[in-house]
């Protein structure tokens, strides 16, 4: 298969029909990426021969390039500063000895130190892709195991940059090595007071110029143009592509632009990263680990139980519970992406042997694969094997139920950020007494010792909620827009308290129904109420009495806000995801003379079997309300529908053609 067409073609249905099976599992695609590039590449099924290989690989680099970009974004002085006992404590220590142990052995061992010190930078490195997928989707990133991965992933991201330059410097002969550093130090110093220090101005001006064109291709345009153009000036620098990416992700995080070029870029470096991915694949000889599985067995288990050790040892050390130290060691315990980049760097160079090579990315690629699960079972592993977990356990529920014992009639609150807690501010004027549960234990402690009535808890666990009372509680509020979560809390809300009145936040309308049918009795999306308050103050001020707007605001509250289902949709509002293409939506549609629908009335043409409703028509240029089932259409009548994209469709090849 030598016609580029044909590869590209190749790589892409794979791509898509791996990251479709990927989410089925609910794994992260990365591993599937990196499993198609194993099936398709020049060791297993040939699809790809090894001389066109090399033509993919320099763009694969631009998905190296794009995830640093995304990291120096991320680069915030004062979130390191407010997480610096964790990020150049346990994150640093974690680093060094990492690299340290390796690059020991192999001396000790008599093999080159530069061997061991690129196998420990490689080692080193964790998967933040997957390892923050995870903990978010299991609401721990604000725990205080999470806090702790979140910290170490943080520096070794950073610990990334010196060892871009520090790798390649290493390839050079022991004689010329300590000027080699020196230079690659110096340079890169050099480039950093440049670019940081009178770029940053630059950058600013530059961005506010291109912002006032008010074009969205320009800015994509522009932001291309610097995160390459900075990626070209450290590579002429002899030093890295990624180097300068991620430099030029520090200067736009500084700026006020930086969520909307975070969302400009992802879908190119998500693509390009993938692409990475599948060229790591490609370089993995299955014939060579079958022929060496048990180096490869040892590979892998060696390295996963050293920084399993490592991290738990450290954690402790920095003053971690023995179940919370457990917890960040089992996050963190696999390889990661950066390892594959900082190895495949290392391999270029010459540092490592080919027949090394690939036990090592056949190891790595096992240790990702394991992460999901050991994330997964975590909890279960803690509580066999440390003793007094039980007991914190028992502690926790106990400090639950000692604010929930006391209170009858009260309300439990899951969540208390800033949403619970302005809620908490209306029941206790109204004397209404409450428990709240929250996962962040920062904001726990400084709302008990300001006499909040709120404990450390999970309320997706069905333990916690009967600590906290719920089978004498009077309500219950979900005050946080997690969907899956808030479907948990319900089904073990409905166990515990079937009669329980329930409150649920959302973001929007996609999962109203889903939401009401788990057992929720009122379902208050953001989107709406927003809408809400900005009509009731616009009509005040225009003058029209209190009365009557508190009475259509309630009367559009009672009606579970069917009012204000669906908008008419426009380029800016292309659905992003499959959420939002689920999301109902406004469509008008001219009936012109010789349509199905003339001459019809509503009741005949039955729009209601295909999910769609008619609410208003305009006709000569009159609105009128919602009409009724004896409405006759007329040629020229503009029907507004309110659905789901394909229910619309299909409403408009009913009125317009008459076929179902």
């Amino acid at each position: 298969m030598s016609n580029p067409l044909e590869l590209v073609l190749l790589l892409l249905a794979a791509a898509v029909l791996v990251v479709v099976l990927a989410r089925s599992l609910h794994l992260p695609p990365m591993l599937g990426y990196l499993l198609v590039g194993v099936a398709i590449g020049p060791h297993a099924l040939r699809w790809i021969p090894a001389s066109s290989e090399s033509s993919y690989v320099y763009l694969a680099e631009f998905g190296v390039v794009f995830l640093m970009f995304s990291i120096g974004l991320e680069f915030s002085l004062p979130k390191l500063f407010n997480m610096r006992r964790v990020v150049f404590g346990l994150g640093m220590g974690q680093v060094l000895l990492t690299v340290f142990a390796p690059t020991a052995l192999a001396w000790l061992l008599g093999f080159p130190w530069q061997l061991g010190f690129a196998l420990g930078g490689a080692l080193a490195m964790s998967s933040t892709a997957i390892v923050v997928k995870l903990l978010a989707e299991r609401m721990q990133l604000e725990t205080v195991h999470g806090r702790e991965i979140i910290g170490v992933l943080l520096f070794q991201d950073l610990a990334v940059v010196p060892l871009l330059i520090l790798i390649p410097a290493l390839a050079q002969p022991a004689e010329h090595l300590a000027p080699v550093l020196a230079l690659a130090l110096a340079k890169a110093a050099v480039v950093l007071f440049l670019i940081l220090i009178a770029g940053q101005k630059l950058m600013r001006g530059w961005f506010h110029i291109v912002a006032r064109r008010r074009s969205h291709e320009l800015f994509v345009l522009n932001v291309l143009l610097i995160t390459l153009g900075l990626a070209w000036i450290t590579e002429l620098a002899g030093l890295s592509l990624a180097l300068g990416a991620f430099l030029a992700g520090m200067l736009i995080s500084e700026t006020e632009y930086r969520h909307q070029v975070e969302e400009d870029i992802k879908p190119f470096r998500d693509l390009l990263l993938g692409l990475f991915f599948v060229t790591v694949g490609m370089q993995l000889d299955v014939s060579v680990v079958i022929d060496r599985f048990a180096l490869v067995l040892l590979l892998f288990t060696v390295p996963v139980l050293f920084k399993f050790g490592l991290i738990v040892a450290l954690s402790r050390v920095f003053g971690a519970t023995p179940g919370n130290a457990l917890r960040t060691a089992l996050g963190l315990a696999q390889a990661g992406e950066f390892g594959f980049v900082l190895l495949a760097q290392a391999g270029g160079a010459g540092l490592i042997d080919q027949t090394l090579l690939q036990p090592v990315l056949a190891a790595m690629l096992l240790s990702m694969l394991s992460a999901p699960f050991m994330i997964q079972y975590s909890d279960k592993l803690v509580l066999r094997f440390v003793a007094s977990e039980w007991m914190m356990r028992s502690l926790e529920l106990h400090q639950i139920a000692v604010s929930g014992m006391a209170a009858a009639k009260h309300v439990v609150l899951c969540g208390y950020g800033r949403t619970g807690q302005n809620l908490v501010r209306f029941l206790e004027q109204e004397g209404i007494s409450y428990v709240a549960l929250d996962l962040d234990p920062e904001r726990v402690r400084e709302a008990a010792a300001a006499g909040e009535t709120v404990v450390y808890g999970d309320g997706a666990r069905r333990e916690a909620l009967i600590a906290a009372g719920l089978a004498r509680a009077s309500a219950l509020v979900i005050s946080f827009p997690d969907v899956p979560a808030a479907l948990k809390i319900l089904h073990h809300a409905h166990a515990i308290n079937p009669a329980l009145p329930v409150i649920v936040r959302t973001l929007d309308d996609a999962d109203m129904e889903r939401l009401q049918a788990a057992g929720a009795a009122e379902v208050v999306p953001d989107t709406f109420e927003s809408s809400l308050m900005l009509a009731s103050h616009a009509l005040v001020l225009m003058g029209v009495p209190l009365t009557r707007v508190v009475r259509r605001v309630r009367a559009v509250r009672e009606s579970r806000y069917s009012m204000l289902r669906g908008f008419f949709h426009g380029e800016g509002d292309a659905a992003s995801d499959v959420a939002e293409h689920r999301q109902p939506r406004l469509h008008s549609i001219t009936l012109t003379q010789g349509a199905h629908a003339v001459g019809r009335t509503l009741a005949e043409l039955d729009l209601t079997a295909l999910a769609a409703t008619v609410t208003r028509v305009r006709r000569r240029g009159i609105r009128t309300g919602e009409p009724g089932p004896e409405t006759c259409f007329e040629a020229g009548d503009v029907v507004v529908v309110l659905g789901e994209p394909d229910a619309l469709e299909a409403a408009e090849t009913r009125l317009l053609q008459g076929i179902k």
